[in-house]
């Protein structure tokens, strides 16, 4: 597959950005197709901003489903089941209970961490290059914890004291004051000094506007169908009409198993919906650094003057309207943890479609189609997997690296 290539992404979100991004600078001439009139518009929006490169472990590990079991009565749980007559839903649970044990957990999160780690380099190479502004600072990650026994499981995890460390609430207190008042709620906590934020969204933007100046790319709005071609390939229409290319990848998110369909594909992608606060507090209610209160899966990020409040998962939502019951939970646990925040009474919404994979592990490779790849189910890591994802993709079509993660 070496050589220059006519490709064709599927998605203008952040992977299919990511991937476009790489591919053009490997010399390809690349067409982006996005059913938005621009970029970013779906689960790219509004996210949580972290760029959390050493906390990349699946949510499928032991004990999570006994955990999930009791968050599903809780209110203000971070987790919320509906559960519905769909095959599909069914057969993605049973897949994620059979992930949910440490020996796969640890292989899954050793490949996740590879995928993070290549790409934060190759991040910077591209800020280097004159990227444009997203927000980008590099504060570092705090990870709270409550409960004591998950505190201590947290901390012997740590392997790597200089670019991890275990902290005690007095030392948590002084890494991030604006969470100060959580010392006597809290066990402890885990600050990951290199990790990143940034704005998702305004990436994508970023990105859109590099990629516009070269000449071998092209952004096309319209709808992406797929369908059996000639051969062992797979045809590409737009808008109904056929649309000629070498090679098609598909990063539609959530959008990628519909259009899989028709090829005979069933991607095991399952959408979990989460929310988003954005909002504008005074300038010591917007933390230095990123952090997650773990047991209330809840991440506060700082995004210039905004901050950015992202959480819950909710399966079995098909749809992307904030539900007010939702927002009204998050909106109290924020009060709960950083009085004030949310005083004004202006914070801006949002929910969004998360395509998840079982075990956690996105899907980026070829199919039995000769044409077509995949660099799909990037759950709630899609941010910090973007640029990975889209090297790792490029490799792929290079024929560098016959490996396919998933």
């Amino acid at each position: 597959m070496a050589g220059r290539r006519t490709i064709t992404i599927i998605g203008g979100g952040v992977i299919g950005l990511t991937t476009a991004y790489a591919l053009v600078r490997e010399g390809h001439d690349v067409s982006l197709i996005e059913r938005h009139d621009c970029v970013g518009q779906d689960a790219s929006f509004a996210n949580g901003g972290q760029l959390s490169y050493r906390y990349v472990s699946p949510l499928a590990d032991a004990g999570i489903a006994r955990d999930a079991l009791g968050w599903l009565f809780r209110p203000k749980s971070p987790i919320a089941l509906r559960v519905k007559a769909d095959p599909h839903q069914w057969r993605w649970l049973l897949a994620f209970l059979f992930a949910c044990n440490r020996r796969t957990n640890r292989r899954n999160a050793s490949i996740l961490l590879d995928l993070a780690l290549s790409g934060q380099v190759e991040l910077q190479k591209y800020r280097d290059d004159g990227l444009g502004n997203f927000l980008w600072r590099r504060p570092g990650k705090l990870v709270l914890y409550r409960n004591a026994a998950t505190f201590r499981k947290a901390a012997r995890s740590v392997s790597d004291p200089e670019r991890q460390r275990a902290l005690s609430p007095s030392e948590c207190a002084e890494v991030e004051p604006a969470f100060a008042r959580l010392r006597e709620q809290i066990s402890g906590g885990i600050f990951s000094p290199e990790d990143e934020v940034g704005d998702c969204f305004l990436f994508c933007t970023a990105l859109r506007e590099a990629l516009a100046a070269e000449p071998g790319f092209r952004f096309v709005q319209g709808d992406a169908t797929l369908a059996n071609g000639p051969g062992n390939r797979c045809a590409v229409r737009l808008d109904g009409r056929p649309f000629e290319t070498d090679l098609v990848v598909l990063a539609a998110g959530i959008a990628s198993r519909k259009l899989a369909q028709p090829l005979g594909i069933n991607l095991p992608l399952y959408g979990l919906k989460g929310y988003s606060l954005t909002t504008q507090p005074g300038p010591a209610l917007v933390p230095s650094v990123s952090v997650t209160d773990y047991d209330n899966r809840v991440v506060y990020a700082g995004l210039g003057d905004r901050l950015r409040v992202a959480a819950m998962v909710d399966i079995g939502s098909e749809n992307t309207a904030p539900d007010p019951k939702r927002l009204g939970e998050l909106r109290a646990l924020v009060a709960e943890t950083l009085p004030g925040a949310l005083d004004q009474g202006d914070d801006k919404p949002w929910a969004g479609l998360r395509p998840a994979t079982p075990t956690g592990v996105p899907i980026i490779g070829r199919t039995r189609y000769d044409n077509l790849l995949l660099n799909v189910g990037h759950g709630a890591l899609g941010f910090t997997l973007s640029v990975g994802s889209g090297l790792r993709l490029k490799e792929i079509v290079a024929g560098i690296d016959t490996r396919a993660v998933g």
